[in-house]
């Protein structure tokens, strides 16, 4: 089935360790993760300011929430932007793992060797 145009689709880009937005086919925006074990470590999450306005980080998010769901993984939102989203979307809780100086420690070490 075709998506209409304009339709925003998210796609994992595992190579990238991210989930892309993209609006006709173009990259719209991005949340970027690493994994850590059985975890998915949420750090960065960004919309392009031509696409500002339209939900789309929202959805970005939730879509590759319900992924890690699906995934059997568990989420930790280092990103301010998905911690902000699962204070409001409490479906997610059962889920989700506490930020930790451990995790925020091997996230660096993960970073430093992109």
């Amino acid at each position: 089935m075709t998506q209409p145009a304009g339709t925003p689709v998210v796609r994992l880009n595992e190579p990238r360790h991210r989930y892309e937005i993209l609006v006709d086919e173009q990259r719209a925006g991005l949340t970027a993760f690493r994994d850590r074990g059985e975890q998915r470590v949420f750090f960065h999450t960004e919309v392009d300011e031509a696409y500002a306005g339209q939900g789309l980080a929202s959805i970005l998010v939730e879509q590759a929430l319900n992924d890690v769901r699906a995934t059997k993984k568990r989420i930790v939102p280092v990103c301010p932007y998905v911690a902000k989203f699962l204070k409001k979307h409490e479906e997610y809780a059962d889920i989700t793992d506490a930020v930790t100086p451990e995790v925020l420690e091997w996230l660096d070490v993960q970073l430093a060797g992109r």
